[in-house]
């Protein structure tokens, strides 16, 4: 089961891992806490119900069984109301009891600081690691990027465009902690055709957003860029 918090991060964190254990015959259960309503859009209407559709269209391109949404208020970036400030025990109950019908036996979440710090973000890393708790799911899996490749990038992009790049000094995790590589290659083009199912994400703000950078790239250095995702297995969690 992959636990995220708005639309669109299913398929920039998890995305090929999700169509590979899809393609071996698991069975994938995506579970949402919000539906993005207060995501960056030129978009017009209501934006949450749009972002709904999208996520089940990214969903089904990446061979998912279930979708389920939590139904939690998008935070924004400041985190003063919504699914950040939603009690974390009575989330993880509910992701708890969808945890139990699946018989799951992994889970993932995000790294402690919400991979680049958004309140959603740590709020699936608080909700996740306890709901695996009370449901007696084995493995939790904190989807992160390595920094150091991370960083790597950064600093050859800043050679077309200058900009700050201290918030990222200290996003997502070092690579020393990472336990789990996958190579997602053989599954760029699912990884792609979900990233493009959000239509919303690729417009709005001042600066290009991440989801068009990326689906501007040539299909052969989208499969380089998008080809790896990487996880932090923290602890295995006592067997049910």
């Amino acid at each position: 089961m992959f636990f995220h918090a708005h639309p669109d991060d299913e398929a920039l964190l998890t995305g090929g891992t999700m169509a590979r254990l899809a393609a071996e015959g698991h069975r994938v259960v995506l579970v949402v806490a919000t539906a993005g309503e207060r995501g960056l859009s030129s978009a017009r209407g209501d934006l949450g119900a749009v972002r709904t559709k999208e996520a089940h269209a990214s969903a089904k391109a990446l061979g998912c069984a279930r979708v389920e949404f939590l139904g939690y208020e998008d935070s924004g970036l400041d985190g003063s109301t919504g699914f950040a400030r939603a009690d974390v025990a009575e989330a993880a109950g509910r992701l708890a009891e969808i945890l139990h019908e699946e018989n799951a036996d992994l889970l993932t979440t995000y790294d402690p600081t919400g991979g680049y710090g958004h309140p959603d973000h740590v709020q699936v890393h608080r909700v996740g690691g306890l709901a695996a708790e009370l449901a007696g799911t084995p493995r939790v899996w904190e989807a992160t990027v390595d920094r150091t490749l991370l960083l790597r990038g950064l600093r050859l992009a800043r050679l077309a465009r200058k900009f700050d790049m201290t918030p990222f000094k200290s996003a997502y995790t070092p690579r020393a902690e990472i336990t789990h590589t996958v190579n997602v290659r053989r599954y760029a083009t699912q990884k792609r055709e979900a990233l493009a199912a959000h239509a919303t994400q690729t417009t709005g703000g001042d600066q290009t957003r991440t989801v068009s950078a990326l689906l501007s790239l040539p299909k052969p250095l989208f499969s380089l860029v998008m080809g790896t995702e990487w996880y932090v297995e923290r602890k295995r969690l006592r067997a049910r």
